[in-house]
């Protein structure tokens, strides 16, 4: 079997998008931010494994810098923070997300080498509190996130973004590390990895390379 290596420097078993962290095969290396530098810089310290989130108590994936369940970063010991005031809590009940092949959001990010897929047709999932993990699942990588796009979207990472519901009965969603980030409706800028931004009705998220995601209140 023909193995590829993605920007990141990961072995990968698809030609177009790395199957591990869905960066584009070919595209340019991740840029190296400050903060990452001086941690290349400083000795690591070994964490044991099976390692528990501090904070729910949900096994870490390795070296994850996220947990899967609550969003806990364990590089700067936070849980994911607000950016802005929460909007007014909705009437108790099920939110929906309609999940869609979004031509849009395809065109904007103007991919060389990816087509578009010819069936586009809608899925609706019900969003069972009190969290979803959007990703794509891996039994080799030992992920399995309740909004699996591992079949709809190869620029979606294994762990990509997380959507919790919070004690006033609101959506917030919050982008785990992913590669190709985390955008919300015509915003030009991604969510930062480990920001939360809360959701009301009608809003949009964007995932991979042309996903989105469309809540619906009750």
């Amino acid at each position: 079997m023909s193995s590829f290596t993605c920007p990141s420097g990961h072995a990968s078993t698809e030609a177009d998008y790395c199957d591990t962290c869905g960066a584009k095969i070919g595209g340019p290396p991740p840029p190296l931010s400050s903060s990452s530098s001086s941690e290349e810089s400083a000795p690591r310290t070994e964490l044991p494994k099976g390692e528990l989130c501090p904070h729910c108590g949900t096994p870490r994936a390795g070296s994850a810098r996220f947990c899967e369940d609550c969003g806990y970063d364990h590089t700067t010991g936070k849980l994911p923070q607000l950016t802005e005031a929460l909007p007014e809590p909705v009437t108790p009940g099920e939110w929906t997300a309609t999940l869609f092949a979004d031509p849009a959001y395809f065109a904007m990010n103007a991919v060389e080498g990816v087509t578009f897929p010819a069936d586009t047709g809608e899925r609706i999932v019900s969003l069972t509190p009190p969290q979803m993990r959007i990703g794509r699942k891996s039994s080799s990588k030992g992920t399995s996130p309740e909004i699996d796009l591992a079949d709809t979207d190869p620029g979606v990472s294994h762990n990509h973004a997380l959507l919790t519901l919070n004690v006033d009965g609101v959506w917030l969603v919050t982008d785990l590390g992913s590669t190709n980030g985390t955008y919300i409706g015509d915003e030009d800028q991604p969510l930062s990895a480990g920001q939360s931004r809360a959701l009301k009705d009608g809003d949009q998220v964007h995932v991979g390379v042309w996903t989105t995601l469309t809540l619906h209140a009750p």
